[in-house]
Formats: structure tokens, C-alpha cells, sequence
């Protein structure tokens, strides 16, 4: 007879959130907070474990509910904000920076598709500071869009079976949405509270990259969920709407974090610690003429890559108050513009750092190689190779992308 499994532990508290009103104001908040989860990033990367403090404090400030309508009682951020809010967070800890990730695109979820009551409740727990993540991906599948978790309806409500991989946030938060098919073969989100039995989240997340991402696995056994759950997620992708611009704006920013975080220890460690080379001829590597030169070409492939990531932010402002073909497609082709380079600055930086720090700068104590592990893994989200051949479609053949998740 086989065990039940059963859930990982969390201290999940009682929310008490900040209600943030603007986007200046997000902007604050999010400095603030960077600099509290800077301090013991590190640290929480090598232990891969995040106290149950540094979460609330992350949550609570208000950060996560950002996206909520105006008309629902949140700030509604520009697009272009809550990029940048992304990226300085995830500069400060990438790992924690990308578990609201996924929570703002479930928001983006309820917003295209909820009716007002589910509206106004699901986005009600989220001003409370109640955090959600996904649990869409499988792991079995030929590619990422084969789907096996079903949605069967059952009583009043419906039962959902299925195994799902890379939930990222799932040991953190408080409702996770979970995807499956109905029997047309349809996806739906069903949004779920823990505790919830059928419901089993499985910390087993072991990454070289993104450790305390906690994006391991979610079991639904039986999983019963009422109707007024349930959001027709399909539906986001038979119109145009910018489901798929967004997801891939706030996945490129939080390497655009990364690619910054990797450059500013570069040049601290070269100011402080690295030695120049003896041929330079010079007292310290900062004046190093050819470190000086890798320097700069790295700041301005960075900022290059952050001025990519706030132009798509606008393009998407501009696309939302009515999106078509058009602006969906050219929202598509911005944000894939940004992922390009936010990708490679993220990973170029993240090498760089040992090349201009010497041998020096590889030793364990400083654990910059998470810079480098958490570039290489974020970046695996989607393949960069493929952005390129949309933007040259785009640019030669005027193909529009094609409308999912990753587009």
C-alpha cells in the first residue's frame, strides 16, 4: 500500500500588507526592500533556505499587489514599472525576486479572465499580502505545452489530477494556481488554497541556480476545487491580449537583475581586491587599461539591456488599454528585443566577474559563482535562440509571434 505524500512544511502567517498607491511609490519600496534582502543573499543561496521572516517582509511590503486595478483598490503600475521594480529586487536576490514572478502573471490571469466576484475576492487576498504561485509546467511531456493534468467536473465543482514541475514559490505561498485540461483539451487555472487536501506540494527543488526559488514539485491527487475557482486561462490566447509579452517581460527583468548584480560585485572586487596584471604596469587593476575596457563594454551592454527591458514596458502600456494584432505582435517583439540582451548581459557579467577578479575572487567565501548559476539557470526559462529568429521574422518576413506563454 502506498503513502499519501505529504506536504512540505512552511511557516505560513497571517498576511498583513502594505497597500502601495503609485508607481513613485513602488519604486521606494522596492529600493527599501532591496537593501533588506541584499544582506544574506548569499548566505540563504548556500543553505538554500529562506527564513520565513525575510518572505513576510518581502510580501508585506506591498510589492506583491502592485499590478491590482485601480478599480479594485491596488496602484496598477505601469508595465514599465513593474520591470524595473523586478529588476531591483531581483538585483539585490534574483531567487526571491523571481518568486512574485509567476504571482503577477496569475494576477494578469484573473484580470483578463475573471468575472468581477472573482475579481474582487482573489484580488482582495492580494492587497491582504496573501502570496500565489503557479503550478503549470510539467516535466514528462515532449515539450512544454503537452499537458497531462486533467479537469474533470464532478458534484458541483471539479477534481484534478496531475503532477506538476518547476512551481516556483509553491513552499511560500498561500494559494497556488494550478493548469489543466478539461475534456476538450482546454486549459484552466484553478486557484487553490494550501491545505487544501489533495493538494501536495514537494520541496525537492535542487538547482545549481535560483536555490531558494522553491520551484520543485506540486502533486494534485483528487484534487477537489469549486467552479468559482476556476478561470478559462485558454481564452487569453484565441484573442489577442498580453498575456505573453507580460510573462516574458517579468522573467527578462529578473535577469536584468542579475546581469546588475554581477557587474557591481565585478567592480567592487576590482576595486578592492583584484591584483593588475604585471604587464599593465599600473599600481592598481583599476587602472588596468584593458580591465577598464571589459568594464565598460559590460555597463553598456547592462544598461543597453535595461533601456530594451523599459522601451517593451512602454510598448506594452501602450498596447493595453486595447490590444490587437498588431500591438500584441509588436509587444511580443519588443520584450523578446530585451530578452536577448538582458540574457547575455546576465550571463557574459556573471563570467566576467572571475576573469577581471582573478583567482582570488572564485574563492568560496565570497560565492559569486551564484551569479553565474543563477544566469545560466533563469535563462534555460525559454531558448534565447528562438527570440532572435522572432525578431528576424518579424523584421524580413512581418510573421507575427506566435500567441503563447513565451511569445
Amino acid at each position: 500500500m502506498t503513502t499519501p505524500a505529504v506536504s512540505a512544511h512552511y511557516d505560513l502567517r497571517q498576511p498583513d500588507a502594505h497597500v502601495i498607491r503609485d508607481d513613485a511609490e513602488a519604486i521606494a519600496v522596492a529600493q527599501r526592500i532591496a537593501a533588506l534582502l541584499r544582506e544574506g543573499a548569499a548566505e540563504r543561496d548556500r543553505q538554500r533556505r529562506v527564513p520565513a521572516d525575510v518572505v513576510d517582509a518581502f510580501s508585506n511590503s506591498g510589492l506583491w499587489g502592485i499590478t491590482v486595478p485601480r478599480s479594485h483598490g491596488g496602484a496598477e503600475v505601469s508595465f514599465a514599472t513593474l520591470a524595473r521594480v523586478i529588476a531591483i529586487v531581483s538585483a539585490a536576490d534574483p531567487s526571491l525576486g523571481q518568486i512574485p514572478q509567476n504571482h503577477y502573471c496569475l494576477l494578469e490571469d484573473i484580470r483578463l479572465q475573471g468575472t468581477e466576484e472573482q475579481k474582487s475576492f482573489f484580488f482582495d487576498l492580494v492587497l491582504k499580502g496573501h502570496r500565489f504561485a503557479n503550478a503549470l509546467s510539467e516535466t514528462g511531456g515532449k515539450t512544454v505545452v503537452d499537458i497531462q493534468t486533467r479537469l474533470v467536473a464532478e458534484d458541483e465543482g471539479y477534481r484534478i489530477d496531475g503532477r506538476k514541475g518547476y512551481c516556483t514559490g509553491s513552499l511560500y505561498a498561500h494559494w497556488i494556481g494550478v493548469l489543466a485540461l478539461d475534456a476538450e483539451d482546454r486549459a484552466h487555472l484553478a486557484f487553490v488554497e494550501r491545505g487544501t487536501p489533495g493538494l501536495v506540494v514537494v520541496d525537492d527543488w535542487d538547482s545549481i541556480g535560483q536555490r531558494t526559488t522553491s520551484s520543485g514539485t506540486v502533486i494534485a491527487d483528487g484534487l477537489r476545487v469549486p467552479a468559482f475557482n476556476l478561470f478559462p486561462s485558454y481564452r487569453s490566447y484565441e484573442v489577442p491580449t498580453l498575456a505573453g509579452p507580460f510573462a516574458q517581460l517579468t522573467t527578462a527583468a529578473i535577469d536584468a537583475g542579475i546581469g546588475r548584480a554581477a557587474l557591481d560585485d565585478t567592480i567592487a572586487f576590482v576595486r578592492e581586491h583584484a591584483r593588475p596584471w604585471v604587464d599593465a604596469q599600473v599600481e592598481k587593476a583599476g587602472d588596468d587599461p584593458l580591465t577598464i575596457i571589459q568594464i565598460g563594454s559590460l555597463e553598456i551592454r547592462q544598461e543597453a539591456a535595461e533601456a530594451l527591458l523599459e522601451r517593451a514596458g512602454w510598448v506594452l502600456d501602450a498596447a493595453k488599454p486595447s490590444p490587437d494584432e498588431d500591438n500584441v505582435a509588436a509587444a511580443s517583439v519588443a520584450v523578446a528585443k530585451a530578452k536577448v540582451l538582458t540574457t547575455e548581459a546576465a550571463i557574459e557579467a556573471s563570467n566576467r566577474l572571475f576573469e577581471l577578479g582573478g583567482t582570488r575572487s572564485s574563492l568560496a567565501r565570497h560565492n559569486f559563482d551564484r551569479h553565474w548559476r543563477n544566469a545560466r539557470v533563469h535563462t534555460l526559462h525559454d531558448p534565447v535562440r528562438w527570440k532572435y529568429h522572432l525578431v528576424g521574422n518579424w523584421a524580413l518576413n512581418g510573421i507575427k509571434p506566435a500567441r503563447h506563454d513565451w511569445n
